[in-house]
């Protein structure tokens, strides 16, 4: 992979699990500038603030004047900003769309103003594929979730930033790139995720609650596969212009089955419970990367267990420091 250094870079959601990660990657030789609430904020759990690379703008990309201001000198924008979350979606609908809509029409409009912007990549999200993705591909068609079911607000303004991504880079020549990233998981994670859900209580020999009786299936990809994922798509100039899966298919599993595995690599005593859940839910999210693979030249390279036992000794040690964490 090309080594990048020299660059100043602004992440919008850069204090949040995957910006992290990211920034991690990226500190020592470059610029960091990340646009946040705090609202999810893995940050203050690393060292990272405190590096001399890195400038914290507490924020909201709503915010079309600030967005200007803190794009100024940055030749890379990663977009991640967004209200995430099943639970957080259905209880915010609203500013699920409009910090979708607001803030990556806000991102687009600086990056094409200020004229310096290299390369922008913004984050769609596997949920536009609807309720069953089979391996599915970038070309093959999306699905929109019905009106007024909440839950598919999140999938419904995402897709609308991708193709927002593709015009501005149509019509008007800006190098954007959109990555759809499928279950992402790892040390470092806040959230609602199944994986930190279950690793968090299982550690604590406490119930793993799963949604009706566990037969969702999903691909589950590690964190620093997704980082590597990016870091091809901010380099690689083939990469202008299109959208991505990023993901592991080979690491799929029941939601059933995954619970069990946490349990069994954590040592836990955990039972499992299964609660109805009458809500709309994705049952089938399996990717095809062939297109990142050839382009892109993506291959992730941690699977399952590997990237579950990495995670559950991140937590671990976490909670013998911290135990209410």
């Amino acid at each position: 992979m090309t080594a990048i250094a020299g660059k100043t870079i602004l992440l919008t959601g850069g204090a949040g699990f995957i910006g992290t990660t990211l920034c991690e990657r990226l500190v020592e030789n470059n610029r960091l500038r990340l646009l946040d609430t705090l609202h999810r904020d893995a940050l203050s759990k690393t060292s990272l603030g405190a590096h001399p690379n890195v400038e914290l703008i507490v924020g909201d990309v709503q915010d079309a004047a600030l967005v200007t201001r803190v794009m100024q000198g940055c030749q890379w924008v990663v977009h991640l900003a967004s209200i995430a979350g099943v639970d957080t979606v259905m209880r915010l609908p609203v500013q699920t769309m409009t910090v979708a809509l607001r803030g990556t029409m806000n991102v687009l409009d600086a990056a094409l103003a200020l004229g310096t912007v290299e390369r922008l990549i913004d984050f769609s999200t596997s949920e536009v594929f609807g309720r069953y993705a089979f391996r599915v591909t970038e070309g093959d068609a999306t699905t929109l979730g019905a009106v007024g079911e909440a839950r598919w607000t999140y999938a419904v303004s995402k897709l609308a930033t991708e193709h927002l991504c593709y015009n501005y880079f149509k019509q008007y020549g800006l190098q954007t790139v959109s990555i759809r990233p499928f279950n992402i998981y790892g040390p470092n994670q806040v959230g609602e995720g199944a994986v930190h859900h279950f690793i968090l209580r299982a550690l604590r020999d406490e119930p793993l609650t799963i949604h009706n009786d566990g037969s969702q299936i999903r691909s589950w990809c590690y964190i620093d596969d997704i980082v590597d994922g990016i870091l091809l798509a901010l380099t690689r100039p083939e990469a202008v212009g299109q959208s991505f899966n990023i993901g592991n298919p080979r690491s799929t599993v029941t939601i059933y089955n995954l619970a069990r595995e946490i349990v069994r690599l954590s040592g836990s005593r955990s039972e499992l419970r299964f609660v109805d859940w009458q809500f709309p839910d994705v049952e089938l999210r399996i990717p095809d990367i062939r297109k990142a693979r050839e382009t892109l030249g993506f291959e992730p390279t941690i699977d399952l267990e590997e990237g579950l036992l990495k995670t559950i000794d991140w937590y671990r040690s976490r909670l013998e420091r911290t135990p209410n964490a």
